[in-house]
């Protein structure tokens, strides 16, 4: 069984372009059925470009996310869906 801070270790990678997608930020989890809806992940590049301007995070759909290795989540997103917070 995987904690929830054993995942916010994992690196996150689209297997469509092969691009790292950020650290994870935020789990969204559906408490009535004790499942994991979304990942929610701070961009690549992180807090250093937020002072530039405003970065949205990336909230990726369980059901968009392929396998959970030891190191790498996969997940296949061919568009990437932001949270405009």
């Amino acid at each position: 069984m995987l904690k929830v801070s054993d995942l916010r270790l994992r690196e996150v990678i689209n297997v469509v372009d092969g691009r790292r997608l950020g650290p994870i930020k935020d789990i969204d989890i559906d408490v009535e059925n004790g499942t994991i809806r979304a990942l929610v992940l701070n961009p690549e590049g992180g807090r250093m470009f937020r002072m530039f301007g405003r970065q949205e995070d990336i909230v990726i759909p369980w059901e968009n996310i392929n396998k959970i290795g030891i190191d790498v989540i996969l997940v296949e997103l061919e568009q990437i869906a932001y949270n405009y917070e």
